[in-house]
């Protein structure tokens, strides 16, 4: 390393050229040059040893101004820095594998280049204990249900050497602390959590850190508790709406809420307010109406807001509208027509009616197979589709059908029944497509470009070549034994909303990252944890009929019924 009275003094050198080029002396980096960055790269041994350091270097440089760091980063980890050179860093790596190391140079203006990664696969020590433990869960028993009052759990675990501790998971969050001793038990209160589907886990760790698999049991819970303990359900938080079918979150708060008689109203500062937004006459027989509603992500400049609403002039077919916002109300004769679709039959139910702007910006809508099954197979019409629009209601370029001869060339993708709610991720775009089943399955599918998800020749799981898959069902009637097959413990008749709750947020931390969905008929709210195999949690239950569902600005959870919106919180 540089003795310390040679990096003060560069660092006395890089303050003096940064205060001249400050006042317009000499440098590239004053006057309107433009500053240069640095460059770097890093070198770095092909091999490691666990608990053993190596040194890592990095050589960096800068044109017309002098580094001020070398940071050393493990992936997205920093590991340290040095700020003379030659730049070095000793590293002891902890976990065995491949690591992917870079080195980032700034200088004394903030400019920063990343060095490419380089690759260093860690070994374990010679003579390291490489075997796991093992580790079964053994009370409660898979499949148990009706539990109620304090249950006790109990593992049984084995090492070639010794276990160090057992822990116990509920629902992906852990029970207390490891338990380091046998019998290796736990507890949990049943009484804290909603009353249905529940997993209980338990692995086994050795004094080398090796961990078992997880052992699970899926179980149910009995009793009458509707959310867990430490949060708030509020089934009054706004009441007053007449046939609710669907609402949008703008940026400052507002709730816009469709109403299938043709209104569309808006909930400010938790008050439903008495003007309506604008209102449209529609055909509102069976499941038709106004049925779909979207802001554009531009709302807060744009006041754009659209509809997807059964009209019967030149015969009764859907159409997806705009509307211009001027504070709560909509401009006058601001309704601008973007897409009419074909005309219905006489069938009124299955008209989806889900609406949301993807991250690409592109208007996402979700259209039922009119009662007619073959539909959904059918490039050349839109139903039975997710369809995908440019704001104005114009095709995009990039559709996977738009240069498809005969194609419907809207058409994002197909094999659907009645999707008439979706979600969309924020940051990574990700989409949960709900499909409505006919007699035995539930669905939720992960939306993809040309995607074909099977109705009606598929319902529920299957292997089907060119069919994708649900990401997760639930049955319309109870397993033989109950709990066994697909969904567990899960039992409803139309899956009706879902929501992406965030990794951030006022729900504890075991609540997040998780997708949540609600049913129509059986008036449940559960979760589906994709960070631990797309298991499904209860999570609460209702007295209204759930018709949509979305995770709020504040981090609550907002779930619409035909009267009114329950708002769910922690605390």
């Amino acid at each position: 390393m540089t003795h310390p009275f040679v990096r003060a003094w560069r660092r006395l050198s890089a303050l003096g050229l940064a205060l001249l080029a400050a006042c317009g002396g000499g440098g590239n980096d004053g006057g309107s040059s433009a500053n240069v960055p640095p460059t770097v790269t890093l070198a770095a041994p092909a091999t490691a040893t666990s608990g053993v350091a190596v040194t890592l270097s990095a050589t960096a440089a800068d044109s017309d101004d002098s580094v001020a760091k070398v940071e050393f980063f493990d992936g997205a980890t920093l590991l340290g820095e040095d700020t003379s050179s030659p730049y070095t860093l000793s590293w002891t790596p902890a976990g065995t594998g491949a690591h992917s190391l870079t080195a980032r140079a700034t200088d004394s203006h903030g400019a920063a280049t990343t060095s490419a990664a380089v690759g260093v696969a860690v070994s374990p020590p010679a003579g390291a204990d490489l075997t796991p433990p093992t580790a079964t869960l053994v009370a409660p028993l898979n499949l148990a249900s009706g539990l109620t009052g304090v249950v006790a759990l109990g593992a049984t675990a084995t090492d070639n050497v010794a276990v160090t501790g057992v822990e116990f998971q509920l629902d992906g969050v852990q029970i207390g602390s490891a338990v380091t001793t046998p019998p290796f038990a736990a507890s949990v209160d049943t009484g804290l959590y909603t009353a249905g589907q529940h997993v209980l886990r338990a692995r086994a760790s050795d004094a080398a850190g090796n961990l078992s698999p997880w052992s699970t049991a899926l179980v149910q819970f009995g009793g009458s508790v509707s959310q867990p303990s430490g949060f708030t359900r509020n089934e009054a938080w706004v009441m007053g709406l007449s046939s609710a079918t669907a609402f949008a979150q703008a940026a400052d708060g507002r709730i816009f809420v469709a109403q299938q008689g043709g209104a569309i109203r808006v909930i400010k500062n938790g008050a439903l307010l008495p003007t309506p937004f604008a209102s449209v006459t529609v055909d509102s027989s069976g499941e038709r109406g106004l049925i779909g509603i979207a802001l554009n992500p531009n709302f807060a400049a744009n006041g754009y807001l659209y509809i997807y609403s059964t009209r019967s002039a030149g015969g009764a077919h859907n159409r997806i509208s705009r509307f211009t916002a001027a504070g709560d109300v909509a401009v006058g004769g601001s309704e601008v027509a973007l897409v009419d679709l074909p005309s219905l039959s006489g069938a009124t139910n299955h008209n989806g009616g889900g609406m949301h702007f993807g991250s690409d910006g592109k208007l996402y809508v979700g259209v039922g197979e009119n009662a007619n099954p073959a539909q959904a197979q059918d490039l050349t019409n839109p139903f039975g589709k997710l369809l995908r629009y440019n704001d104005d209601g114009t095709i995009p370029a990039d559709n996977p059908f738009v240069a498809q001869a005969g194609a419907f060339r809207a058409i994002w993708a197909y094999g659907l029944r009645n999707p008439f709610t979706f979600a969309v991720q924020a940051g990574t775009g990700r989409i949960h497509i709900n499909d409505v089943g006919q007699d035995t399955w539930e669905e939720i599918n992960v939306g993809a470009a040309g995607a074909n998800y099977g109705w009606p020749m598929t319902e529920g799981q299957t292997a089907a070549a060119g069919i994708a898959s649900p990401l997760f069902t639930y049955k319309h009637s109870d397993a033989a034994p109950l709990g066994s097959g697909p969904g567990g413990f899960f039992k409803g008749f139309a899956i009706a909303g879902g929501g992406f709750y965030p990794a951030t947020g006022p729900f504890p931390a075991g609540y997040r990252d998780q997708y949540y969905f609600a049913d129509f008929v059986s008036q449940f709210v559960g979760r589906l944890d994709t960070a631990n195999g797309n298991a499904a949690y209860s999570f609460a239950r209702l007295s209204g009929q759930p018709v949509d569902l979305l995770v709020g600005l504040d981090g609550a959870v907002y779930v619409l019924t035909r009267g009114g919106v329950t708002r769910i919180s922690a605390p």
